[in-house]
């Protein structure tokens, strides 16, 4: 290996540890100032006749769904210059929402929780636009992604810490972690605004990533309505399979008997897993079998999860065991959409936009599906117990996952005979005009 070579590969491993782990940790302190409050229970608590800790649940994720509305056209249209300005006014406003929820007097107090929500919808986004566009952004992506798989484990395991061993109040304790997570996240966000823009060898290898106004971002849909439509829709059912599962774990499982940490211990297995996996399929230079390769994992993920919820009851897991899988299944198939999948389809089809369209506009989805879940489950089939009304969800969910998933493998196969029809349609044409010219 020549001394250029090295120069090179000591070159991106730097920049995968400077790009990489600033936006894991950041996204990570993003679920300290959103996701605390899940590990709370709020019991004896109602609003107008509904569960305390549904309706919390309910207010956040509608103003995150929110924001990813309004994200669909600001994050597209996001210059670099305003990035790190949004990172520290979103953060402020999240740590004063924790703070309002903990001295506002219930229920009033669950309204805080929506700006919450809102002021945190588009920081993945954000966060991303960093990193998207470059040849080592596969790998970056992957350890970004690798936050929502410990992080929500972690936030729920320091939000029992502090309830159950320090005594912190289960309305305080949000709001005390995020204030350790605030001025964190505020750093790192300077960090990330010293990245360098992508050079010409990234835009070579992954075509420009500019901002989308509301015609390009139409077209585009248009011209791949089909797949999108498939995705958005099997988005929107994961995305409800992910949330009901990590704000109301809780009430799923018997969590008398395990330990604090048990939670991020279980997620960090998964997250080597995934960051294993993800790292393989990185590696595949041909953006077109990464799609292919991708959707067929998460087809056997959502395989797995309807199988293991519609034998529920003979297969009796434990609590641990059961827990596993649900994160590996869920965890694998949501972050393949919010990393490799569209970063390799905007190169794959040589697209003239940026990732954050797509993955703001799956969000927004799947956050308006589980709101209308949530709302379901207490207005029509309220007293059916949490476990059998999830394993009834995800059985039927991650059926038709797959349905969608194998959709869109076949629609990926059709485009691709399509074009080599049009390449050896154009061979005979070419030669023979050029025989004439003889």
């Amino acid at each position: 290996m020549d001394s250029a070579t090295r120069n090179r590969k000591k070159s991106d491993l730097l920049f995968i540890l400077w790009a990489g782990g600033a936006a894991l940790l950041s996204y990570a302190l993003v679920y300290a100032l959103r996701k605390p409050f899940t590990a709370a229970t709020f019991d004896g608590l109602e609003v107008l006749g509904m569960d305390y800790k549904t309706a919390t649940s309910i207010v956040q994720i509608a103003g995150y769904m929110i924001a990813k509305l309004l994200g669909i056209k600001f994050i597209s249209e996001l210059k670099r210059e305003n990035r790190l300005r949004f990172i520290i006014g979103s953060v402020a406003l999240a740590e004063c929402s924790l703070f309002l929820f903990a001295v506002l007097p219930v229920p009033f107090n669950i309204l805080a929780l929506f700006f919450n929500g809102l002021s945190l919808g588009c920081m993945w986004g954000v966060i991303f636009s960093f990193l998207e566009g470059r040849r080592l952004s596969g790998v970056l992506a992957s350890i970004m992604g690798l936050s929502i798989a410990f992080s929500s484990g972690l936030a729920k395991s320091l939000g029992m810490f502090l309830v159950h061993d320090l005594g912190i109040g289960e309305f305080w304790m949000p709001a005390t972690i995020g204030a350790g997570a605030f001025p964190l996240l505020i750093l790192l966000g300077f960090v990330l605004n010293r990245l360098p823009d992508p050079s010409p060898e990234d835009i070579a290898s992954c075509t420009e990533r500019i901002p989308m106004d509301a015609r390009r971002r139409k077209n585009i849909f248009l011209r791949f309505a089909p797949l999108l439509c498939m995705l958005f829709l099997a988005n929107l059912f994961i995305t409800v399979m992910q949330d009901i599962k990590e704000d109301f774990l809780v009430k799923l499982v018997d969590t008398s008997q395990l330990s604090s940490w048990a939670f991020s211990g279980i997620d960090g297995v998964v997250t080597l897993i995934i960051l294993g996996v993800f790292l393989l399929i990185s590696l595949i230079r041909n953006h077109r079998t990464v799609l292919v390769t991708l959707l067929m994992l998460v087809t056997a993920g959502m395989t797995g999860l309807a199988g293991v919820a519609y034998w529920y009851d003979s297969l009796q897991l434990s609590p641990v065991l059961w827990l596993f899988i649900q994160s590996l299944g869920l965890y694998t198939a949501y972050l393949s959409f919010q990393t490799l999948f569209f970063e390799r389809f905007v190169s794959c089809f040589n697209i003239h936009g940026n990732v954050g369209f797509f993955i703001i506009t799956i969000d927004f989805v799947g956050y308006l599906g589980t709101v209308c879940v949530l709302i379901f489950k207490e207005a029509f089939v309220s007293e059916l117990n949490w476990i059998e009304f999830y394993n009834t969800m995800v059985t039927a969910l991650g059926a038709a996952c797959c349905l969608l998933f194998i959709g869109s493998i076949g629609w990926l196969a059709r485009r691709e005979e399509r074009k080599a029809r049009r390449v050896s349609y154009q061979r005979p044409q070419t030669a023979l005009s050029t025989a004439s010219n003889l």
